[in-house]
């Protein structure tokens, strides 16, 4: 009994000193050289960026597109200037909401309907054989030659801009639903079968987890796309919103009004993809993600 007693504590201390080593050795800071300075990740990105700011600068500065390009600071200086002065009787602060609201709706719109439907599509093969279809026939169809018939049915309004992004951000959502589903491994079934589970512990304990990974892959593709539809319905016919400021600055000829809407697009459709990234990781925290490449 005491040989064993004083093996367990020769593991014990045997672990400790390997775990000691490995915090030693994370603990550990290698020299600071100008090898690594040059190669750290976020001195990279700044180089990049620096790099297209002063090449942009010169190309504005040269006369390059007919001198119809604005350089980096004639675009702070709009932006400024879209904070404090109104346009159609809104703030910057107002357009970005006037966007972001109509995106909100028919992200949500499309996604309480195409994801369910996916997921039955994928559970059941007679809803399958009942919708894909019909579905076929419109998955090809580009989101904006919608617009005119949109207009046709519910106006200049805000419903056929939702209905446009309804669009938009329902074919990718069914898609990677369905998509989810069908790609599991059947192996993952085989364990709840032999475990005893019956079709509805499969559905909850394998196809549900398995398939929010896909889910939200779709969800960040029906965004972009939900940006790009609102960019159209508002550049056609609105009187607030991002696309608005664009169609704005073209008609005035104003390239740094155009510009400047381009990036704060970019700016905020960013902002609302990390909110989807935060929803996934706290919603599918098992997801593995792929490093050191």
């Amino acid at each position: 009994m005491a040989e064993k007693v004083e093996a367990i504590q020769g593991l014990k201390s045997q672990d400790r000193s390997i775990a000691d080593e490995v915090q030693q050795a994370v603990r550990e800071k290698k020299p600071l050289t100008i090898r690594r300075i040059i190669t750290n990740e976020y001195f990279l990105n700044i180089v990049s960026m620096i790099a297209f700011l002063l090449v942009w600068h010169y190309a504005a500065a040269s006369g390059a597109f007919s001198g119809a390009l604005c350089t980096p600071w004639q675009v702070v200086e709009q932006f400024r200037n879209l904070m404090t002065d109104t346009l159609a009787g809104l703030t910057i602060w107002g357009h970005i909401w006037a966007s972001t609201q109509r995106i909100f709706i028919g992200f949500v719109l499309a996604s309480l309907v195409a994801i369910p439907l996916g997921l039955f599509m994928a559970l059941n093969p007679y809803v399958d054989a009942i919708v894909k279809p019909v579905f076929d026939i419109f998955k090809p169809m580009p989101p904006i030659a919608w617009i005119s018939i949109a207009i046709l049915w519910f106006g200049i309004g805000e419903p056929s801009k939702i209905f446009i992004i309804v669009i938009g951000t329902f074919v990718p959502c069914l898609l990677n639903a369905y998509n989810g589903i069908r790609l599991i491994d059947p192996e993952m079934y085989d364990v709840i079968k032999v475990l005893g589970g019956r079709r509805r512990n499969e559905i909850i304990q394998v196809s549900f987890p398995a398939s929010f990974p896909a889910i939200f892959a779709g969800l960040q593709i029906s965004l972009s796309s939900a940006w790009t539809c609102v960019l159209a319905a508002e550049l056609v016919a609105s009187r607030s919103g991002l696309g608005f400021i664009i169609v704005q600055g073209m008609k005035i000829s104003d390239t740094s009004m155009v510009i400047g809407g381009m990036i704060i697009i970019a700016i905020v459709a960013w902002l609302t993809s990390l909110l989807v990234m935060g929803l996934e990781k706290l919603l599918c925290p098992w997801k593995r993600g792929i490093g050191d490449l």
